[in-house]
């Protein structure tokens, strides 16, 4: 049975007089608790108010799911003060650390007592305001980690497609300018007259231009680079698919080909094609060029908003054209799509141009069009689709993957929910997607999925 003695030890009860000692000892009940038995849980009713006398309990609070302490007791010690004043259920989970030995005070006579001692009274509700202001502290401290956290981890998942975009242009663009060199001085060797080859160094430098400022619509480009795959394969060009795609970026027509050929036509020797290559090769190389230099501004773009996280709502909008943006996002994964996926746009042609955070916008098309190559395990049909509604556009983005199953697809939305292997996928980029479409944008994500097909709607307004 507890004692006055062992009550006195602690410096609350030093006001009260020794009847009032002796009467919460005849009220209090013994509770034993062993080395990590829980007292009572976080969300459980109050259970009374409890005096520690031997041994050490330990508190803990979840967050995210996950048990979090926050702090301990050392016999002689109190608690449980806070949900019996509130009438609320327990705020954290209470265990011992080691055997404990506790009394506790029903919640009647502990506010019996309370409203009888003026100085007790006052030392307690001090101890509740003291312990209030550090639970509170905690939880605030974990929401700034739990969002820092979140935020890292959606940096580096936004900083994973142009960083590789960087790395392979740097990578790719050694060897090709080797190959260059050896051309030019193969050509050099043939001694042609300087006029032809002013030709072939302007016909170079205007498709330079349309890459660097996009002169050809994407459909146009598709429908270009089908032709010269026709013409390349009856002129005879091993690979021919691998040059139709630079040639077609370049703005190359067929009669310039042809002009610039003729004289190679019944060439013996590898001048009989490597005008054709030396054209390839070069809008490819400004294609990596500019690939590597999109990348590079997309990380300096997301280091400045990181810079600016806290401040979101002060981002600069811009007039936005969501087909350039569209066709960037396609350019960071050319690695991926050129070699098994066939790319399928139905863009409107009279898709007005959009009032938005273009940098978050591309991130968008960046996650959408990324998980459904991934989907696709890289192989299959990405279509990209457009439409005007007036004051509002929809993007679609479909594939043809295996779909999402109907069980899940409430929850892709979440954060940290992923369908992707152990650390393919941070679960935080279709989280993303719908924080910058609603949120940032006003608009909506819809998804709709069965086998052989997913597709994702974006509604945005224009203005």
């Amino acid at each position: 049975m507890l004692c006055a003695e062992e009550l006195a030890k602690l410096e609350l009860f030093h006001p009260l007089p020794i009847e009032r000692l002796n009467w919460i000892c005849h009220r209090s009940e013994l509770v034993e608790l062993s080395t990590n038995q829980i007292l009572t849980r976080e969300g459980d009713a109050p259970i009374g108010f409890l005096v520690l006398m031997q041994g050490q309990i330990g508190m803990t609070r979840k967050s995210d799911g996950v048990e979090m302490p926050i702090g301990h007791h050392e016999a002689p010690a109190f608690f449980g003060e806070i949900p019996v004043l509130t009438g609320e259920a327990s705020p954290v989970t209470v265990r011992g650390l080691t055997d404990c030995r506790l009394y506790r005070l029903c919640n009647d006579d502990f506010l019996a007592l309370l409203h009888e001692c003026r100085v007790f009274e006052q030392q307690i509700f001090q101890t509740v305001a003291r312990r209030s202001r550090g639970l509170e502290s905690f939880i605030r401290n974990r929401e700034k980690m739990a969002a820092l956290g979140t935020l890292a981890a959606g940096l580096a998942h936004e900083l994973n497609n142009p960083a590789a975009a960087v790395v392979r242009a740097l990578k790719d663009v050694t060897p090709a300018l080797i190959e260059l060199q050896r051309m030019n001085l193969v050509y050099g060797q043939t001694q042609v007259e300087p006029e032809h080859t002013q030709e072939w160094l302007e016909t170079r430098d205007k498709g330079y231009e349309a890459i660097l400022h996009k002169h050809t619509d994407p459909m146009a480009l598709s429908d270009r680079e089908e032709e010269l795959l026709d013409w390349l394969e009856d002129y005879g060009v091993k690979d021919a698919w691998k040059l139709a795609e630079p040639l077609a970026q370049g703005d190359i027509k067929i009669k310039t080909l042809e002009h610039l050929m003729e004289r190679w036509r019944d060439d013996s020797t590898e001048m009989r094609e490597m005008g054709i290559r030396w054209l390839a090769l070069s809008f490819e190389v400004m294609s990596m060029i500019t690939s590597g230099l999109h990348g590079a501004e997309r990380i300096a773009e997301l280091v400045r908003s990181m810079k600016s996280y806290s401040h979101l709502d002060q981002g600069a909008q811009q007039i936005v054209n969501v087909h350039d943006g569209l066709e960037d996002t396609l350019k960071l994964f050319s690695y991926k799509v050129k070699h098994g996926i066939e790319v399928k746009r139905s863009y409107a042609p009279d898709l007005p141009q959009i009032s938005a955070y273009g940098s978050e916008l591309n991130q968008v098309w960046t996650n959408l069009i990324d998980n459904a190559i991934d989907a696709m395990n890289e192989k299959g049909i990405l279509e990209l689709t457009t439409k005007n509604q007036g004051d509002r556009i929809l993007v679609q983005i479909a594939d043809s993957g295996s779909g999402i199953p109907p069980e899940i697809r409430s929850r892709i939305f979440e954060p940290f929910f992923t369908t992707k292997a152990v650390g393919k996928g941070s679960g935080l980029g279709l989280e993303m997607v719908r924080r910058i479409v609603e949120n940032r944008h006003q608009g909506s994500v819809t998804l709709e999925s069965q086998p052989g097909r997913t597709q994702f709607t974006v509604c945005l307004p224009v203005r």
